[in-house]
């Protein structure tokens, strides 16, 4: 190819001879082929890519293929069932239900019921009327410490920063969460003026970089929490330890994501990478997590206060259960991340390699606070790719007592799964601070569909916990759930995930799986006591 090239100059310069004195044609053929020439020869010369100098110009073609490459693959490649992370057959639910299309899908399930993996809900034959169930499903979330209970949907949207999204974005989903009655979280970049212009109730995520109540080296300033938290939009306070997508690692914002104003909501500098520490600063043990979760609770007039995790080290989490069953300071609610999560920015091994699925992480986290005698204090949410009513159902089959949802709350403002959200460069306005492209995003369009997506999905919830034969989402367990664990054995959840017995643990009846780490579990540190 390079010899290729080679000749081909010499046949322009030849060219350029035979029609020197015809010099309109000779000037067209220079202007026509002359960047060819440009291109080829700067490729020949370069150093950085060998691609480019062994095969000049017809190189580049590799590059713009594998450009295209996501585009060709997710509209003439992928099935209905088989496009990652989020499938079509489930993106197209939540574009249908966003915009109050036909939602039902005809000819039967293309899903593979004989596959491993495969999970179903128990019906009833004595499925119950749905016009006899509550069409809420609220959630009253406020242990006993706290004097400011929130009644909150059983679907919320899930924490998304801005910064991480377009002021637009931010604007639509809190106006859709004040339109629909649910929450909205803040995600951990502190609440700027488009979470409150809508006035939509807010949960403040508060990470390890104390955004929104921070002091200039960085760490928890109490009076700054103060003057935030006093907002009325504020409903409550979720201390963020680790997150699905990136756990043990501190929140990512790119340098070109960090504008001015961003900047200035955050305290940080702006246009560098927003890298948070894979830590707190405000406390090293279980029982000084308590004693902050405490600090917060005060200071915000007794609204509920909790925390967010996905699970790594179960050691740690028995040491906080035992840090509360000591201190009697309990979180109004815990949110459990499933290692599926998503976000815009996350080194690939912890996408991909690091923290606890959420059915797993879900199961032991309800499965600890039932064995201490705690779930009657302690909300559970769950968090990690909730798209349908049926992950509603399973979550809440699991243990959990709500649910939250990023992604689903994405595709309902428009999001087209371009896989570019770290790039700045997002083609629908959505996960990008380009003015340009944010303009796109119609704020008083966009709402509307996230609150009919919330409303039609929490509809769906109603209609299957009807054909349980269930009354209420309480009376949801792990036997309601199947899933094939091989092409010859279905196990109930319960078979899967065992049920313990509340107040277990306190008795002494630890689970044979969990004897050893609940000796290694110490409330007075994160270590495991060896």
């Amino acid at each position: 190819m390079r010899k290729i090239f080679i000749l081909s100059i010499y046949a322009i310069i030849l060219i350029e001879l035979l029609f020197f004195k015809y010099w309109q044609s000779g000037l067209w053929t220079l202007i026509v082929l002359g960047p060819y020439l440009v291109i080829g020869l700067h490729d020949m010369f370069q150093k950085k890519h060998s691609m480019l100098r062994n095969f000049p110009v017809f190189g580049w073609g590799r590059y713009f293929m594998e450009f295209l490459r996501p585009k060709i693959y997710q509209y003439f490649v992928e099935s209905d069932i088989d496009g990652t992370p989020i499938s079509r057959i489930h993106r197209s639910l939540v574009y249908q239900r966003a915009k109050g299309d036909i939602a039902t899908t005809p000819f039967g399930t293309q899903l593979n019921v004989d596959g491993i993996g495969y999970e179903w809900m128990n019906h009833s034959i004595s499925a119950k009327d749905v016009k006899d169930l509550e069409n809420d499903l609220r959630v009253n979330v406020g242990g006993p410490d706290c004097s400011q209970n929130y009644n909150a949907s059983i679907l919320n949207i899930s924490a998304m920063s801005y910064g991480s999204l377009s002021k637009n974005a931010i604007e639509a989903l809190n106006k859709g969460a004040k339109h629909g009655n649910f929450a909205h979280n803040t995600g951990e970049g502190g609440i700027s003026p488009y979470h409150l212009k809508h006035k939509g109730d807010l949960i403040w995520q508060i990470g390890t970089g104390y955004f929104g109540c921070r002091n200039k080296e960085g760490n928890f300033c109490r009076d700054h929490y103060k003057d935030n938290v006093s907002n009325n939009a504020v409903k409550m306070i979720e201390v963020k330890l680790s997150q699905g997508a990136k756990p043990g690692h501190g929140g990512i914002l790119p340098g070109k994501k960090n504008t001015p104003e961003i900047a200035k909501i955050r305290g940080v500098k702006p246009y560098n990478p927003v890298i948070s520490s894979p830590f707190h600063s405000a406390f090293t043990t279980p029982i000084q997590l308590l004693e902050f979760l405490q600090t917060l609770r005060k200071n915000s007039n007794g609204k509920p206060v909790g925390f967010k995790l996905c699970v790594g080290n179960k050691i740690e989490f028995i040491g906080i259960c035992k840090a509360i069953s000591q201190t009697k300071i309990y979180p109004d609610f815990i949110t459990v991340d499933g290692g599926e999560g998503g976000t815009g920015a996350a080194p690939l091994e912890y996408s991909n390699s690091i923290g606890m699925p959420l059915n797993d992480g879900l199961s032991f986290v309800a499965d600890c606070l039932n064995g201490f005698d705690l779930k009657k204090n302690i909300k559970i949410i769950a968090s990690g790719k909730v798209i349908t009513g049926f992950n509603i159902i399973k979550n809440a089959a699991l243990g959990a007592d709500m649910v939250s949802s990023a992604r689903a709350m994405m595709l309902a403002l428009g999001c087209i799964q371009a896989l570019e959200c770290n790039k700045n460069i997002c083609p629908t306005g959505v996960a990008t601070q380009d003015p340009n492209l944010v303009k796109g995003l119609n704020v008083n369009d966009k709402y509307i569909r996230v609150a009919k997506y919330h409303e039609k999905t929490v509809n769906s919830v109603i209609d299957l916990l009807s054909a349980t034969g269930h009354s209420k989402m309480e009376d949801l367990n792990r036997y309601d759930i199947n899933r094939r664990v091989s092409h010859t054995e279905v196990k109930r959840f319960d078979e899967i995930y065992p049920i313990v017995k509340v107040g277990s643990f306190l008795e002494g009846k630890i689970p044979e799986n969990m004897a050893q780490i609940f000796t290694l579990a110490n409330e007075n540190s994160f270590i495991p006591s060896l």
